[in-house]
């Protein structure tokens, strides 16, 4: 599949695998749809402490069976964006380009001279769900209108959530991976007018990645007592942050 529906993803042509090329410096790495056989790789990076004490939504420790369960899911749901486009590929072939309700691509991987990859992390592009928020009532009736509005509609909040092997942390590539994500496939091809990213207060790291990407501070938010997570960390706040197209 070519031609406008697909743009601007590119075609690898030995395995018709569609991935973005990140701009140089870091044109040696894509961004491909998940594979099942990236558990290994997900295990490992989910399991090292530089990036779960980040992280707030995946299990720990993390097993098998939960690679297995998220892989299963995102590639299902990248599946069914690359058909949709397909579709629209085949009945439009000319016209505009469809929105679409996700990316199909979201795993970073190095290529190497010799041609094989390496997995460095994973950019997600969901509906917002707040994570700043504490769970009740509130918090569950904007995630619900949220995932109620139709493919499009620009009163959609959407989020991102990302990390990066601590192999490679300290160089750019996120920041980089994100504008590629923002700029080249959220804006133009999923309609976002408004994308939220959260970061914990004392997450120098990623708090400077958005605002590399011209995201905003919105509000800085105070847990009382500290948010206890599952991986035994403590977190005294949360800050928000918005980028507008």
């Amino acid at each position: 599949m070519s031609g406008p529906q697909l743009s601007p993803l590119r075609v690898n042509p030995k395995t018709q695998e569609p991935y973005l090329q990140l701009p140089a410096p870091h044109d040696n790495i894509i961004i491909t749809p998940a594979r099942m056989s990236d558990a290994d790789d997900i295990i490992r990076c989910l399991n090292d402490f530089a990036i779960y004490k980040w992280l707030e939504g995946p299990p720990f420790p993390y097993l098998p069976s939960h690679a297995d369960e998220w892989l299963a899911t995102v590639t299902s749901e990248s599946n069914t964006i690359l058909e949709e486009l397909g579709v629209a590929a085949k009945n439009n072939p000319d016209g505009p380009p469809i929105l679409v309700s996700s990316c199909p691509v979201r795993i970073l991987r190095e290529v190497l001279e010799d041609g094989s990859e390496v997995f460095l992390g994973d950019l997600g592009t969901p509906r917002c769900c707040y994570p700043e928020y504490n769970p009740g009532f509130e918090k569950e009736k904007l995630h619900e209108k949220n995932l109620s509005r139709p493919v499009g509609d620009p009163e959609i909040d959407w989020c991102i959530g990302y990390y990066l092997a601590s192999s490679h942390h300290g160089r750019g590539i996120m920041s980089v991976a994100l504008g590629t994500i923002v700029n080249d496939w959220m804006v133009p091809r999923m309609g976002a007018k408004t994308i939220k990213g959260e970061a914990y207060s004392d997450n120098w790291g990623s708090r400077k990645v958005f605002e590399k990407n011209g995201f905003k501070l919105l509000k800085t938010v105070e847990f009382e007592g500290g948010r206890h997570l599952k991986n035994g960390q403590i977190k005294e706040g949360m800050c928000v942050y918005v980028y507008k197209s």
